[in-house]
């Protein structure tokens, strides 16, 4: 049976964090999943290991970037972490343009099966009530409809799925996890903690938390969904649009593209949950305007794609002389594509549980590494420090859809708006002044540091040549933009009120009872740490939820009535 003959109980549409949790969730709880992924499959090809190569001294790799904008991706090429090989899960830009106003976005996507969980450094941490419940806490503006409480058995549960390393730390706005083993830091990371924690003792130097290397390359989440037998997915398959039923106003599936024969495609379920990303679903909702919904789906607050966040990016990177060389250390199965995963991360420190800096509010926290990275013999060692700021949501960023220009399949495309006030530029001042203090205190030499704002000297890496290190100069604002963190939240924000948010407390629909949407888009406030976990946990608490639902039959078109 062909899928656009059939009617399933849940429409997916993504297949990353979002979408593979939600999968796994449904179809071991009984129902019916189709899954629809805009990119291609992916094959055994994909992970074929490199040629080995000698270590390398730490560069600008402009060689590589070259390369990547020559083959279509020139934004993707701008990313400050590059690596070669992962350009292959990352989009062609010239296939898929955006548009950005304001103070410009770098938007780094990937669109395959599993989108960019092939790309991103396996860090995965929890998020706490500093995050969800900062007004109460006297250091934000908004409070999430949910609690750490709320979330804390989902992040138990999905921690024991991926097999996550970590270590208990016991840290109020960082908390602890369900560890398959303890993640480890190098001998000279080692030191660099003693060196912070004894100057800086608000400043916690711990290892990374991350999750274990996936052998079956497809999701976790899909593998298991496969194994329930309840699972069908559809690749190559560019949604358009989310149909609604005018006489129930329910949703009743959605409308695809395919990518290789441009061939218009209509499937049909009794729910509909977006995981495409940030940005790819609030412009699926903006993009399935309808006569009942005429300024986007689900939009009767004005407020889809309004509060769109990204976390404010610095850098520094230098060498260490005192330990030449490099070391591996990582207690998880060796993965023979991707290199060993791990470093030192201090959670933040600045306006935790109350205000203690008023130049700005909230504050950022440090992921890093100190000489893991492969370097020729003799060679000093390397250090990447990279600053995660929290944002504060501001109405008037938002994205929204452009009113001419179309992709290459013929659906308009993201506008992105993205302003930063004096509060970010404070943050990210003193993100590149921490990052500075704490990699000399260390005695490390410093090649460059900076942010959003640019490098904070232009004496930066002294040992390329002079025409390397001019482009250098000339392109760090680019690649280090707004949207270099790759954590960009918000526009479908959660809440309590129908008026004042897009989404309930379960990532459903105000307007559409049978609409939900679980990535990072329903986030209300932008923390300093990583979302994917967080998306994980929120999409397996709203995938109960709609079980559910779907079994009591408030989510069946037919039988929900007109809303």
């Amino acid at each position: 049976m062909s899928i656009n003959d059939k009617h399933y109980d849940v429409l997916v549409v993504g297949s990353g964090a979002a979408g593979s949790t939600t999968v796994k969730e449904l179809t071991e709880r009984g129902l019916d999943v189709l899954l629809i992924e805009a990119g291609r499959d992916i094959t055994e090809a994909d992970f074929v290991p490199p040629p080995p190569k000698p270590p390398a001294a730490m560069s600008i790799d402009l060689n590589g970037r070259v390369r990547a904008g020559l083959k279509g991706q020139h934004v993707q090429a701008r990313r400050a972490m590059f690596q070669e090989q992962k350009n292959k899960f990352l989009v062609n830009d010239l296939a898929q343009p955006y548009s950005t106003k304001g103070d410009g976005f770098l938007w780094i996507r990937g669109q395959q099966l599993g989108g960019r969980l092939h790309s991103y450094g396996r860090v995965l941490l929890r998020a706490s009530d500093h995050e969800f419940k900062g007004k109460s806490l006297g250091i934000a503006d908004d409070d999430w409809p949910i609690s750490y409480a709320d979330l804390a058995p989902y992040y138990d549960r999905v921690e024991e799925f991926h097999g996550i390393y970590g270590t208990e730390e016991g840290i109020a706005n960082l908390p602890d996890g369900r560890y398959r083993g303890p993640s480890l830091l190098t001998e000279t990371e080692k030191e660099f903690k003693a060196t912070v924690e004894e100057r800086w003792q608000s400043r916690h130097v711990i290892p990374w938390r991350y999750a274990a290397p996936n052998p079956h390359r497809v999701p976790l989440g899909i593998v298991a969904a496969r194994a329930t037998g309840r699972l069908t997915t559809r690749t190559n398959a560019l949604v358009s649009r989310v149909t609604v039923d005018r006489n129930t106003g329910m949703a009743d599936g959605v409308v695809f593209i395919d990518r290789l024969t441009k061939q218009e495609h209509r499937v049909h379920a009794d729910a509909v949950v977006l995981c495409a990303s940030t940005i790819e679903s609030v412009r699926l909702l903006l993009n399935s305007a309808t006569d009942d919904h005429p300024d986007g789906l689900a939009n009767s607050s004005g407020l889809l794609g309004r509060y769109f966040m990204d976390q404010t990016p610095s850098l520094l990177f230098g060498g260490d002389t005192k330990h030449p060389g490099y070391e591996t250390i990582d207690p998880a199965p060796a993965d023979p594509y991707y290199p060993p995963v791990g470093g030192v991360y201090i959670p933040q420190f600045d306006n935790v549980g109350g205000p203690t800096n008023p130049d700005f509010k909230h504050g950022w926290a440090v992921q890093g590494t100190v000489g893991r990275i492969p370097v020729p013999e003799g060679a000093p060692g390397t250090v990447g420090l990279m600053g995660f700021g929290e944002m504060l949501p501001y109405r008037d960023n938002r994205v929204s859809v452009h009113p001419r220009r179309k992709d290459r399949w013929g659906i308009p495309i993201p506008q992105i708006r993205l302003r930063i006030t004096d509060n970010e530029r404070a943050l990210m001042r003193a993100q590149v002044s921490g990052l500075r203090e704490m990699a000399e205190a260390s005695g490390y030499t410093v090649n460059f540091a900076g942010s959003a704002l640019g490098l904070d000297s232009r004496k930066v890496w002294p040992d390329a040549d002079p025409i390397r290190r001019a482009i250098f100069i000339l392109s760090f604002k680019k690649s280090m933009a707004m949207g270099a963190a790759i954590h960009e939240c918000g526009g479908a924000r959660m809440g309590e009120d129908p008026t004042t948010s897009v989404l309930n407390s379960y990532n459903q629909t105000w307007d559409v009872p049978n609409l939900f949407v679980t990535d990072a888009s329903s986030y209300v406030t932008n923390g300093a740490v990583g979302p994917t976990l967080t998306i994980m946990a929120l999409t397996a608490r709203a995938c109960e939820y709609i079980a559910n639902e779907h079994a009591s039959g408030r989510l069946h078109a037919k039988q929900a009535g007109r809303i």
